[in-house]
């Protein structure tokens, strides 16, 4: 039994009872005091070159005002950091824009690395799971860089061998609150790498008033708001389908009008024609001299999309080995069928016959139409699949404020929640939530968090002054066709 023990012979194990355990000392391999000197004066001149590659500007700020007081004195050194404490004073408060872009937001990125996300780096990642303990030893995802916006901190992230995005997009609450944040997004940087943002301030806490119309037509995308980075949101409708989802006063009507704002002047232009179906007759009837044709009765609103459809098919025979992309033009204008509560013609509507007409003709329209230039945007409230059965046929998603975390999936797709939608927790006070929302586009499926603009009453009793349209009676079917 002794020879197959591990360590020295066993001659050399001690063992003083029958009862006690067997002790026995491992074996020790001396290293030369040369070779452990060889090795941290090594470990010393790399670090230092890290530094260096890492950290050149902090390094500089640092070695050459004490070389200059090494070689001419204190007095020379303190001169300097006072010229360019004075400099960069000057320079931050006469172009603040270009300061915070060359040398603000990096040091900023460079304090809140060391004084943040590397001093809490490893407690986090051990209590949330994210690290692993074996034999002792700690192994952590690596860490590699910090980069500052003027909303949030961006966190790139190198993760375990074995790890996948879902085991971080499970523990967003666990990092946001281990980091100090109010949430936190994770998306994907590069194979093996991820980009984790944790928001430093809501820049979207400001309802954005309605947005300029534009001077020139253009059936889009149209800029309807404001996205989380600063940037405009400009919304796709030419050649895409777009569903809005959201409870009642998240702002539903915000992003319908903006977006109707945006095309004003391509409905004047003869390049678009928008057909409003308002059921509940509170929405859209306010500004029912924009449309080109408008229906709120069920039997009217199935006749218009059946319509809808007819040109749709119209389009389709006519540019079958023509054409494969719709270009608007007066003769084909882009057609945006805009269906406020589109719940209330599907799921709600008890005459079983306009029922299955309009989900019918829904369901050609958002297979079939963004090709040849008919376009669907519909908004309802309650996202369930036995509500609105058609709605993996918008290519486009927007969720606004849900009453349920389940339903932010329901609409954005599938772990769209997990990677930092929450859209359930978008404060229900006005001022504060109405408008804001989460998009995952067929172009990207990561999700963007964004506000749209307000467009009051005032606003549309001005644009109905300005770019009034008479409102024409449903097609009829000998003229489609």
């Amino acid at each position: 039994m002794f020879k197959k023990l591990p360590g020295d012979e066993a001659q050399h194990l001690v063992s003083t009872t029958p009862d006690t355990a067997v002790v026995f000392r491992p074996a020790v391999l001396r290293t030369p005091a040369i070779v452990t000197i060889i090795i941290f004066t090594w470990r010393l001149l790399a670090g230092i070159v890290r530094l260096l590659w890492r950290h050149p500007i902090a390094s500089a700020v640092v070695t050459v005002p004490c070389a200059l007081a090494w070689l001419h004195g204190w007095q020379w050194g303190v001169a300097l950091i006072a010229l360019v404490l004075v400099g960069l004073t000057a320079w931050a408060l006469v172009d603040r824009p270009s300061f915070a872009r060359l040398l603000g937001w990096r040091l900023l990125a460079w304090w809140r690395l060391i004084w943040v996300y590397r001093r809490h780096w490893q407690p986090v990642m051990l209590i949330s799971g994210l690290g692993r303990t074996l034999k002792g030893r700690d192994y952590v995802p690596h860490l590699v860089k910090v980069t500052c916006t003027s909303w949030a901190d961006l966190v790139t992230v190198k993760m375990l061998t074995g790890q996948a995005v879902k085991d971080w997009s499970d523990r967003i609450e666990h990092l946001a609150h281990g980091f100090g944040a109010t949430s936190c997004r994770v998306t994907i940087a590069r194979s093996g790498r991820l980009l984790l943002a944790f928001p430093r301030r809501d820049p979207l806490a400001t309802p954005l008033p309605a947005l300029l119309i534009p001077a020139v037509a253009s059936v889009g995308p149209v800029e309807i708001g404001k996205r989380e980075d600063g940037s405009p949101w400009r919304l796709k409708v030419h050649g895409t389908h777009v569903l809005v989802a959201g409870a009642t006063g998240a702002g539903k009507g915000s992003i319908i009008w903006s977006t109707i704002r945006g095309l004003l002047p391509a409905v004047r232009a003869g390049l678009v024609q928008i057909w409003a179906l308002d059921p509940k007759l509170m929405e859209l009837s306010f500004g029912r001299a924009l449309f080109d044709y408008y229906a709120a009765d069920p039997a009217a609103c199935a006749d218009l999309l059946e319509d809808a459809v007819k040109v749709m098919q119209e389009r389709a025979g006519r540019f079958a080995g023509v054409q494969r992309n719709h270009i608007p033009t007066v003769e084909d204008p882009f057609v945006l069928v805009v269906v406020d509560e589109v719940a209330f013609l599907t799921a709600y509507q008890s005459d079983k016959g306009l029922k299955v007409r309009i989900s019918a003709a829904l369901a050609t329209l958002t297979t079939q139409g963004r090709a040849v230039g008919v376009g669907v945007l519909a908004a309802l409230q309650d996202p369930r699949k036995d509500v609105l059965s058609i709605r993996n046929l918008f290519p486009d998603k927007i969720a606004l404020r849900l009453d349920e975390s389940e339903q932010v999936d329901m609409v954005l797709g599938d772990g769209a929640r997990d990677r930092g939608a929450l859209a359930d927790l978008i404060s229900p006070q006005p001022d504060l939530g109405a408008g804001i929302a989460y998009a995952r586009l067929e172009t990207s499926p990561e999700p963007m968090r964004a506000r749209a603009g307000y467009v009051s009453d005032a606003d549309i009793r001005a644009m109905v002054a300005t770019f009034t349209a008479d409102t024409l009676p449903l097609p009829l079917t000998e003229e489609v066709a």
